[in-house]
């Protein structure tokens, strides 16, 4: 079973630990997959702008930046660990509601994808790049993050169009996702270091993104675990 974690963040974000700190942190505990997917904040309202203000969020300006450094760093990790790192970004849809806001993952993303396009068109690219779409914490959490409750509220709709639900987020746990046998996997939100010892996904696979991404999709060979220190 390959040991991964899909919602990783650096400080090309909000994340406080640097990219290649960050791949030397996994590396060294022995994971096999991981992908880095920070934020790609909308612009179109007061918390986006600030969040663009603050450089909280990849743009259409650094992304070529970003995925060559990811790149980069993706074949070093490889050399040194074994471990293979996927590109991606998190679509970040904040709103004052809790109920207008959504995080998509987009896991394997070739080309930038702005977070102000509508939910279809960002499906749709997503597709179009044969990227992994996965719904980010839809549930309420357990802690004290916004809640992001559009995708849940709207599944009836937009369920056709996501590869994979997070059932876990870092230690928060999202029953309704197994209720509805929507496809799964678990994931950190990993913002610090100790945000390692979290939720993860276990797959049986193998070790490249073609078969990960089919394992994920089909929902076969998947399992979670909570990784402590």
């Amino acid at each position: 079973m390959l040991l991964c974690d899909f919602h990783i963040h650096t400080k090309y974000s909000d994340g406080s630990v640097e990219l290649r700190k960050t791949i030397d942190i996994f590396g060294q505990a022995g994971f096999d997959v991981i992908a880095i997917t920070d934020h790609v904040v909308n612009g179109d309202n007061g918390i986006g702008k600030l969040a663009h203000r603050f450089k909280l969020s990849v743009t259409a300006a650094n992304f070529e930046e970003y995925i060559s450094n990811i790149k980069y760093e993706a074949e070093r990790a490889w050399d040194k660990y074994e471990m293979l790192v996927i590109p991606g970004i998190e679509i970040t849809k904040n709103y004052i509601t809790p109920e207008k806001s959504a995080h998509i993952l987009i896991i394997d993303i070739k080309d930038f994808i702005p977070a102000c396009m509508n939910y279809e068109k960002i499906f749709l690219e997503a597709k179009q790049q044969d990227a992994l779409v996965v719904a980010c914490h839809p549930h309420n959490m357990s802690d004290m993050s916004r809640d992001t409750l559009f995708l849940w509220n709207n599944r009836e709709k937009y369920a056709k169009y996501i590869d994979a639900w997070e059932i876990a987020n870092r230690d928060g746990v999202f029953n309704v996702i197994s209720l509805k046998k929507y496809p799964y996997i678990a994931n950190s939100d990993f913002h610090r270091a100790r945000h390692l010892y979290s939720w993860k996904t276990l797959l049986n696979c193998e070790k490249n993104i073609d078969s990960i991404k089919k394992c994920i999709r089909h929902n076969k060979g998947v399992a979670i675990t909570l990784f402590r220190n």
